[in-house]
C-alpha cells in the first residue's frame, strides 16, 4: 500500500469528555475519521492572550485520510467551544497494512 501523503492523525484538544465525545461522534457519523482515541486528563500549559495558562483537557487522536482533512478541520472548528481550537496534523509514514486498509475503507 502506497503511504506517501495518504493517511494522517489529527490532534485536537477539548475542555472535557462531554465535548470530546461530541466531536468524536460527529466526525465518525460524517465518516471523516475511522477511529478517535480519547485521552482524558492531560495537563496543558500554554500562552493565551498574553498570559500563561494551565488546564486539564482531553486529547482526541483522530485517524483519517489526507483527502478528508479539510472537512474534518471544518467540522472541528464549527462544533468546538474554543475560539481557537487545536487542530494539528501529523502524517502517517508507516503502519500495518491491514490496519491502514481498514482505515481507508472506514472513511468515506
Amino acid at each position: 500500500m502506497k503511504l506517501a501523503g495518504k493517511f494522517a492523525v489529527a490532534l485536537v484538544t477539548a475542555p472535557d469528555l462531554k465535548v470530546a465525545r461530541k466531536l468524536a461522534g460527529a466526525a465518525l457519523a460524517a465518516r471523516l475519521v475511522a477511529c478517535v482515541n480519547l485521552m482524558p486528563r492531560i495537563e496543558s500549559h500554554y500562552w493565551w492572550q498574553g498570559k500563561l495558562e494551565c488546564s486539564t483537557e482531553v486529547l482526541l487522536v483522530m485517524k483519517t485520510t489526507t483527502t478528508r482533512l479539510a472537512a474534518l478541520e471544518e467540522l472541528v472548528v464549527a462544533k468546538h467551544p474554543y475560539d481557537t481550537p487545536e487542530f494539528i496534523v501529523l502524517s502517517i509514514n508507516r503502519g500495518n497494512q491491514r490496519y491502514l486498509a481498514w482505515l481507508e475503507d472506514s472513511v468515506a
